[in-house]
């Protein structure tokens, strides 16, 4: 007669979305010895974040922890929990474990010594790979019955099931690298709540002059700042460059306040930002320089000569005043102090760096995980939060899929 022995089964986590937080949430319950499954819609994961990482890998920031999370605005305290898990000095720290070293830039900002996120990225496969993670590509996710995954393959459809399952899916920006916000109408079919997906870090339309738009489209403008009136009656005002589009404006100074400019947009149907074309100089300043006799000179080669005002800073006073405001000195000084321009709508989503919007996180718990669907938890750019660019982007993605895998664990002993 033989003993029957009891076979413990180990756990199997499925994990859909192969980006930072997907691979985070991955590489914290591989190292806990729990069977992890990854399934990536695209041929390769981190496709966005090599793609962010082209210009520059810009990994976090490096000021202290109280401003960084106002960065994330009116979700600083729903992203407050996930920072104590995995802060950005402890983000640093795993990436120099992964023989990485960072530097920290002149603006704060935190760059792998050789700027590029593909030497990054492969160390870690290889650390999740070493770790017994499996990795599924070309599987794009279909629906899901209770933790019953089904996948469209270039097989054909499969189902695989797990007990407990991590969603990392992105938002809904650069739908090429597979963040097409494709997931939103699943989640709301299980009565899930999903706040509608919107651009941020995006540019934004107005309407140039044709001569304008085809002759300084591509112009950077730089050294200057920008303000705008919140939705709270306050002045947001930022420091540094953008540059003019064929159709608009965009670059970093823009998606500083894109979040105020496109709420402005969505409330009033349009939102005017003052520009501040000399912001080292005082409006007195400006204006004893303006109203200085200049004699037979042209008032541009007179801008030009007491202000520094030429090229594209002048062609946009040009193009925003009327002829007579141009010609009154007390009105154009003014204006390049606070020259007003109206932005008309947002440029497309695919076109943003990043999306708000996404699972509210009212209806998840501490750990991530949905409150109606036991064993299902979010990460990443898929919940509803946004932030500006400078790192603080990817440290909440990564510390939400460390916080998610964690909360897996978690769920997984209490429920074994």
């Amino acid at each position: 007669m033989t003993k029957s022995s009891n076979i413990v089964k180990s756990p199997k986590v499925a994990i859909v979305g192969g980006g930072p937080a997907g691979l985070m949430a991955a590489e914290t319950l591989s190292l806990a010895g729990i069977h992890v499954d990854l399934y990536d819609a695209m041929p390769t994961v981190g496709r966005k974040f090599l793609m962010a990482g082209k210009g520059g890998m810009n990994i976090t920031h490096s000021e202290a922890l109280t401003p960084f999370l106002s960065r994330y605005g009116a979700r600083h305290a729903h992203i407050a929990p996930l920072l104590n898990v995995m802060s950005p000095q402890a983000l640093r720290e795993w990436i120099h474990a992964l023989g990485i070293d960072t530097f920290v830039g002149s603006s704060g900002r935190v760059f792998p010594t050789d700027m590029k996120a593909a030497p990054l990225l492969r160390a870690w496969l290889h650390r999740l790979r070493e770790a017994g993670v499996n990795f599924h590509m070309r599987h794009r996710w279909t629906g899901w019955d209770n933790r019953k995954l089904t996948f469209s393959t270039p097989d054909g459809e499969l189902t695989s099931e797990a007990d407990a399952i991590v969603f990392a899916l992105g938002g809904g920006s650069w739908a090429r690298l597979g963040s097409d916000g494709a997931w939103v109408n699943l989640f709301s079919h299980h009565g899930i709540s999903v706040s509608p997906l919107k651009p941020a870090n995006c540019g934004f339309n107005t309407n140039w002059s044709e001569h304008f738009s085809t002759r300084f489209a591509g112009s950077p403008l730089k050294t200057i700042a920008i303000s705008i009136i919140d939705e709270h009656a306050l002045t947001q005002r930022k420091h540094g460059e953008c540059m003019i589009t064929a159709n608009g404006i965009e670059g970093s100074l823009i998606y500083a306040l894109s979040a105020n400019i496109r709420n402005t947009i969505d409330t009033g149907g349009e939102a005017t930002i003052h520009v501040d074309l000399l912001p080292d100089r005082s409006l007195e300043q400006v204006l004893a320089d303006v109203t200085h006799p200049r004699g037979s000179r042209s008032l541009s080669s007179h801008l030009q000569s007491r202000l520094g005002i030429k090229g594209i800073k002048a062609a946009l006073l040009r193009e925003l005043l009327s002829a007579q405001d141009y010609m009154n000195p007390v009105k154009l000084g003014n204006a390049i102090k606070t020259l007003p321009l109206k932005l008309t709508s947002t440029r497309p989503i695919d076109e943003a760096i990043s999306s708000a919007g996404g699972v509210n996180f009212e209806c998840l718990n501490e750990r991530l995980m949905i409150k109606a669907l036991p064993g299902v938890f979010c990460a990443g750019e898929m919940l509803d939060w946004e932030a500006p660019t400078g790192g603080y982007l990817l440290t909440a993605c990564f510390a939400s899929g460390r916080s998610a895998g964690l909360g897996v664990i978690d769920w997984l002993k209490a429920n074994a």
